[in-house]
């Protein structure tokens, strides 16, 4: 059902439970309330349209007067979306269609990133026909060419990944492995075998002599640092020890 009536009694379950699963866009509206009748139209029909993706959730503010203090309605319509058991988004007044087709968007997933998601190779292709700029695809889908062992293909997708880390470091790689002056194979074979521990160790003893290929090696290193995260013990003293090697 994509429009709901809820009250102060069931307002936890069916917005604040339901947004953990499905985003849950909450009407704050009264009878009397002339702009109310005018935007609840709009907003029934951007919901019934993404039905099985948004809920609309009606609150009568003059039948539940403790919500409509507790999220601090001055002002309606009052929108609030929720996602994950929060508030995401909101607006107070009547709005455009435009504008509130633009606000269900931002809620909904696209077509691409369902197909991001999906991350096997078909989706991810597909995902860049639809939107060529997405970066996360196309570090996505170098990852699956780079293991089947089509680099080329993989390279050409990282060509354009300035600034993500993973594409960076996965575009230094395959330098690396296309030259001899660096033997890191021994640091890539504990990378794919999940020894991150022992990858960043072979990979920052390997950087006093990679003579030319220094500033790709920390590449590599930088990337498995990011996917491990800031607070990750590993990384910090990986940190250390990069530093160090560098400077």
């Amino acid at each position: 059902m994509a429009v709901i009536d809820v009250t102060e009694q069931d307002f936890e379950q069916q917005v604040v439970e339901r947004s953990k699963t499905t985003p849950v866009v909450v009407d704050f509206w009264a009878e009397w309330c002339a702009p109310c009748r005018m935007l609840g139209p709009v907003l029934e029909k951007a919901a019934e349209a993404r039905e099985g993706h948004v809920v609309l959730a009606k609150v009568d503010t003059d039948a539940n007067p403790s919500i409509s203090r507790a999220f601090g309605i001055q002002g309606i319509p009052a929108v609030k979306a929720f996602k994950d058991g929060r508030i995401v988004d909101e607006f107070v007044g009547v709005q455009q269609p435009a504008q509130v087709e633009r606000f269900f968007d931002r809620l909904v997933p696209s077509e691409a990133d369902a197909l991001v998601a999906a991350a096997d190779e078909a989706s991810l292709r597909r995902a860049l026909e639809l939107e060529p700029t997405r970066t996360d695809a196309a570090v996505s889908l170098a990852k699956i060419l780079h293991g089947k062992g089509e680099r080329d293909e993989a390279a050409k997708l990282l060509a354009n990944v300035a600034g993500h880390f993973g594409g960076e470091g996965l575009a230094a790689r395959i330098r690396l492995e296309d030259q001899d002056a660096v033997d890191l194979d021994e640091a890539f074979a504990a990378l794919d075998a999940g020894e991150r521990e022992r990858a960043l160790e072979l990979l920052i003893g390997a950087i006093p002599s990679a003579n030319g290929f220094k500033d790709d090696v920390r590449r590599v290193v930088v990337a498995i640092l990011d996917e491990l995260g800031v607070e990750d013990p590993l990384a910090r003293d990986a940190r250390r020890r990069l530093a160090a090697a560098l400077y």
